[in-house]
């Protein structure tokens, strides 16, 4: 398969932002990439997911069931889970905690992969992670369509940075590596110019 420009894709959709964002982790950064406005377009979505799951077929890797962190996770990891034909479920937080709901079972011995939109840090994919395994289930890998370089990806020539949470032993897939600045929320050049981190999809963003 031809090497994809991730990037492209992102700019095509206009979910290449610039401006003062607040991420999940918690810092802030002049860049976000919302792959949502990326995955809003199914055949897109398709070949992405295609794509990330020819990086895992090559691997020898053999999974069970994807398992993504609600909400960001879900569409990436659907797409996927349908480009493996294999099962899907995923966790939500429920007063601030990572949990399994809706019926969701993890069978002892259950073989998973943990599928994010975009890949910071790794802290919410890793929650999602312990929610398996604590039902018994095994992590083999993580995934995620964009990397932001703090966790080193299969492929990738990029060092594991000391901020990524996911673990050594177990191999993360993206399909590109994404370098933003990012600041410690304390620590915000951007907020000691005056101006306010938003989190795209609130405020109507």
């Amino acid at each position: 398969m031809q090497k994809l420009d991730i990037e492209q894709y992102y700019k095509n959709a206009n979910a290449l932002l610039k401006g003062h964002f607040l991420l999940s982790s918690g810092n802030h950064s002049d860049t976000y990439l919302q792959s949502a406005k990326v995955l809003e377009d199914p055949k897109v979505a398709e070949i992405l997911a295609q794509a990330l799951a020819l990086q895992i077929k090559e691997s020898g890797i053999k999974i069970d069931c994807i398992c993504s962190p609600a909400l960001g996770g879900i569409l990436a990891g659907y797409e996927l889970a349908r480009a493996l034909n294999v099962r899907f479920i995923f966790t939500e937080r429920v007063d601030g905690k990572m949990t399994l709901r809706r019926g969701y079972k993890v069978k002892k011995g259950e073989k998973f992969l943990v599928c994010e939109d975009i890949i910071t840090t790794g802290g919410s994919a890793l929650e999602a992670a312990q929610c398996v395994k604590e039902q018994g289930g095994e992590i083999l890998a993580y995934a995620g369509l964009a990397n932001r370089g703090f966790c080193q990806r299969v492929g990738s020539n990029l060092t594991k940075k000391p901020e990524c949470k996911l673990p050594d032993n177990v191999p993360l897939f993206a399909l590109e590596d994404f370098i933003f600045n990012m600041y410690d929320s304390n620590n915000c050049p951007l907020c000691k110019e005056g101006s306010q981190a938003i989190k795209p999809g609130s405020r109507g963003n």
